[in-house]
């Protein structure tokens, strides 16, 4: 103890050892990197970026969690914060290890999503694939798309954030600027684009309706009672956990589609 703060096992026994390896392993980070100053067992990924810190105070806990992504801390941000400080950019701290689990599973789809790290699976794609004529660009184009799908679905937790609906037959991932206005860091990013369900979707892509900067549905005049009622518009949610880049992007499309 410091004060009223409970330090972490250090070194770390075989109860935190085994607890950590198994949140760690389950969810991607299976290089062990070793055993760092302060009771920190250090890990990282053969598929996602950065590494993580994980701690413990046995039996139960807390479970310190540290990560060096930029990206996901701030991604992660609305998460309780560690009052110990970590080895990584940012520190959070989880009072059993399942909500270890469901972090580290949020971590690992995130570094995995974010930024650059589908536009480099899509460029070591497409490196050696001519791009000489239309359907050799289509057939480039439709691997960034289902790189950009696949990056969606983890980004936004595989499901629609405005109807809930999970069925992966039912989900589209939308861009917010069309394909055809970006450069392939912006085709590839994840906060130029959407998971919604079918009909969102495409209410979304023509422009029948758009979202404000805090993520409120905006529907376009020219929707019509009907469809109004299908989407239920005046009982959606806002679209959440929006970033800056988002409300870039939105703001965007609704210029586009003649939204005030």
């Amino acid at each position: 103890m410091a004060g009223d703060l409970i330090l972490p096992e250090n070194p770390p026994g075989f109860v935190v050892r085994t607890g950590v390896q198994k949140a760690a392993w389950d969810n991607g980070f299976r290089l062990e990197r070793g055993v760092e100053s302060g009771g920190w067992l250090r890990y990282a990924s053969t598929t996602a970026r950065g590494e993580i810190w994980i701690a413990g105070v046995p039996p139960r806990g807390p479970w310190p969690l540290s990560i060096n992504h930029p990206g996901v801390a701030a991604e992660l941000a609305v998460l309780p914060s560690s009052p110990l400080p970590g080895p990584g950019l940012a520190t959070f701290k989880f009072n059993s290890l399942t909500a270890l689990h469901a972090a580290l599973d949020r971590v690992y789809k995130l570094a995995v999503s974010l930024r650059d790290a589908p536009l480099a699976r899509f460029r070591a794609k497409v490196a050696s694939l001519p791009q000489t004529t239309e359907a050799e660009r289509l057939v480039v184009r439709r691997i960034g798309q289902n790189i950009l799908r696949a990056a969606l679905m983890d980004y936004w937790g595989g499901r629609c954030p405005i109807t809930g609906i999970t069925d992966p037959q039912l989900l589209r991932a939308s861009h917010i600027v069309p394909w055809a206005e970006c450069d392939d860091a912006q085709r590839l990013d994840v906060h130029n684009g959407l998971i919604l369900s079918a009909l969102w979707d495409a209410s979304f892509d023509t422009g029948l309706l758009s979202f404000a900067d805090d993520g409120t549905v905006l529907a376009n005049p020219g929707l019509s009672a009907t469809a109004r009622s299908a989407l239920g518009i005046g009982s959606s949610p806002r679209l959440p956990h929006l970033r800056d880049a988002h409300r870039a992007n939105l703001a965007a499309h609704r210029a586009r589609h003649g939204f005030s």
